[in-house]
């Protein structure tokens, strides 16, 4: 099955679980708006290309990985684009969700959607539950304290945050679950997996700080000059757009380097770098050719 069809059948099922007439029916709108419908389900599809890499023998574990992963996802991005952070209007082209519902059903939405991911987790292991502890442990890390995707956020209230840290923490660590939970779930490995991860959740913060500082609000669907304005870490404030440019390209090198000898070595090379080049804002990947 596509990698993506398989997501979009492990969302809608999750959610179909998750649901009932009985429920608060704003706050499960409020839910799907932040889920449905997708972006690239990047790290997802990350989680299923290790998965396949390393022999993919349970696909109901590597399922439920990848929707857990990308949940949680959706969950940080309702809570990055709220009034206390971000204060973004849209996403993806339409309006946020707290713009849509409100402050407090989209705090309570991602709090929902980071409960629903764990659920995920337990009902796609039912058959192989060996194999839910290392997932829980993995994705669990790459979300909480001391380095998870909160941890990330949290380094943007303190008065100085290491670089490095700050992009390992708040986009790195859930790549770096999507690579291990991949394995993890097709029982391979785990630790080989995870500097791929680490290599590309960087460079896709240094891609996402270089389209805030040369970015426009109508192509790329989100609020730009964010950076600046609230006065966050960026590679692009660190190091000017070409240096910013040069790590990204050595990061996606990084990525490409570490992938481990494995069945599926070879087209999770030719994917990472169709990836990297997708990355560069496209106004500088027209000026340099």
């Amino acid at each position: 099955m596509d990698p993506m069809l398989r997501i979009e059948t492990g969302l809608n099922m999750v959610f179909a679980r998750a649901q009932a007439p009985s429920g608060p029916q704003l706050l499960g709108a409020a839910m799907r708006h932040a889920v449905f419908p997708g972006g690239a389900r990047v790290r997802a599809r990350l989680c299923l290309a290790v998965a396949h890499a390393c022999g993919d023998d349970d696909q109901a574990a590597a399922d439920a990985a990848s929707v857990a992963i990308e949940l949680l996802h959706c969950a940080s991005l309702v809570h990055d684009d709220l009034p206390c952070f971000d204060d973004a209007a849209t996403r993806r082209g339409r309006p946020s969700v707290h713009a849509a519902y409100g402050a407090p059903l989209a705090v309570l939405a991602g709090d929902a959607l980071i409960v629903l991911a764990f659920q995920a987790l337990a009902w796609g292991t039912l058959a192989t539950p060996m194999r839910l502890g290392p997932l829980l442990l993995t994705i669990g890390q790459a979300v909480g304290m001391p380095g998870g995707i909160i941890a990330g956020q949290a380094w943007e209230s303190e008065p100085n945050a290491d670089l490095s840290v700050y992009q390992r923490a708040k986009t790195g660590a859930l790549f770096a679950a999507a690579t291990i939970a991949g394995a993890a779930a097709a029982g391979a490995q785990v630790q080989p997996w995870r500097r791929l991860g680490e290599a590309l959740g960087e460079a896709y913060q240094v891609a996402d700080d270089l389209l805030d500082a040369v970015g426009n609000a109508q192509t790329t669907d989100k609020p730009v000059g964010r950076d600046n304005a609230l006065n966050r870490p960026s590679a692009v404030r660190a190091y000017g757009v070409q240096g910013a440019l040069a790590l990204l390209e050595s990061l996606a090198k990084a990525a490409s380097e570490s992938i481990p000898d494995c069945p599926g070595a070879v087209p999770l090379r030719a994917l990472i770098a169709q990836e990297a080049r997708r990355l560069v804002p496209k106004s500088l990947a027209q000026a340099a050719a």
